[in-house]
């Protein structure tokens, strides 16, 4: 699909290339809008209640800029993008937003993602490292869906089933557990049936575009620049997908009104992992790349310092410092990724 993009990114170079990323994640943040709010307009007319529109479809929405790059990514067959993006998105969703928005104002923790959020996203950085990094060929067959494999180095279809699993899980409770504090989300109007429609259709049309045209447009300027997918999976792209997440906390976090910004950016790193990773290698097995034990398991340490922080003081909170150490840490790790390509 979109290959007259190839010839048109060989003529114009890395100047090229760059602005048609650029493009491509603003199409992809504004579609993404259009389709929460048609989505979200067509549950209400149907009768759906705000709760469950809220922690399913605006939920689902705002992780859809990442979702549709891993889809294009993973039916290209350009696997370390697919994997990278979401890995890039975390650490970028952990220590620099989280990061930024603690050092403009603390960051309070609801005791329901003490309890609950922050060990799954734990959970879910170390499934993804010892599936990436320590897995052994062994083979089983299960019925029509033929057979499944762990091969030393690859995300498999029972990787992906594993991460599809727990995510099922994670929804569940979360709406379980929100039912019980109340009855009703976030408050949404019913939206007439063709208005909903057009808004969906324009969605998905500008995230497929727009998904299309960041995936070829940064496999070509990694090979212009001389540097691997991975890399520009991780800076890139996860930063480009995570910028709707960083405007609205850094927004939030001014206003003093920060308290669900640390659950918004953990819910969202399980449904990357859980949810976008398990659809990716289901579609195509995600293989190992030069630096992924270091990636993997920074998303891991990422939720494992949330969770030190967030337990370690009277308030719960995650405070100036921490934010500061987080960025640090980030810039650390980031040098380091740079300086060995």
């Amino acid at each position: 699909m979109f290959d007259f993009l190839i010839q048109w990114l060989e003529n114009g170079g890395i100047g090229l290339a760059a602005l048609l990323i650029i493009v491509g994640f603003v199409l992809l943040i504004f579609s993404a809008d259009w389709l929460v709010d048609g989505a979200s307009g067509l549950a209400k007319h149907y009768g759906v209640s705000n709760l469950v529109i809220g922690l399913t479809v605006v939920a689902f929405g705002t992780s859809m800029p990442e979702f549709v790059v891993n889809m294009v990514a993973a039916m290209d067959h350009n696997t370390e993008i697919a994997i990278t993006n979401i890995l890039g998105s975390n650490a970028i969703n952990t220590f620099v937003i989280l990061g930024m928005t603690a050092l403009i104002y603390p960051i309070s923790s609801q005791p329901n993602c003490r309890k609950f959020d922050i060990p799954w996203s734990l959970l879910a950085g170390i499934l993804v490292f010892l599936f990436a990094t320590y897995t052994r060929p062994v083979s089983v067959t299960w019925g029509n869906w033929g057979a499944f494999s762990f091969q030393r180095g690859f995300i498999t279809k029972i990787g992906g089933t594993v991460f599809l699993l727990c995510f099922i899980l994670f929804l569940w409770h979360s709406i379980h557990f929100a039912k019980q504090g109340s009855e009703e989300g976030e408050d949404i109007k019913i939206m007439r049936l063709p208005k909903a429609l057009v808004l969906i259709i324009i969605g998905l049309l500008g995230l497929i575009v727009g998904g299309e045209v960041i995936v070829k447009s940064a496999t070509h300027l990694a090979h212009d620049l001389g540097v691997n997918d991975a890399i520009i999976g991780l800076t890139v792209v996860a930063l480009g997908t995570s910028l709707p997440e960083l405007a609205t906390s850094c927004v939030a976090a001014a206003k003093h009104n920060c308290d669900l910004a640390l659950g918004n950016v953990i819910g969202s790193n399980i449904f990357n992992i859980f949810f976008i990773l398990g659809v990716s290698a289901m579609i195509t097995p995600l293989p190992i790349y030069c630096g992924l034990w270091l990636d993997s398991l920074m998303v891991g340490l990422s939720a494992l310092m949330v969770m030190l922080f967030v337990y370690c003081n009277r308030e719960h909170k995650i405070t100036r410092w921490h934010g500061a150490l987080m960025l640090i840490v980030y810039a650390a790790y980031l040098t380091y990724r740079l300086t060995n390509l």
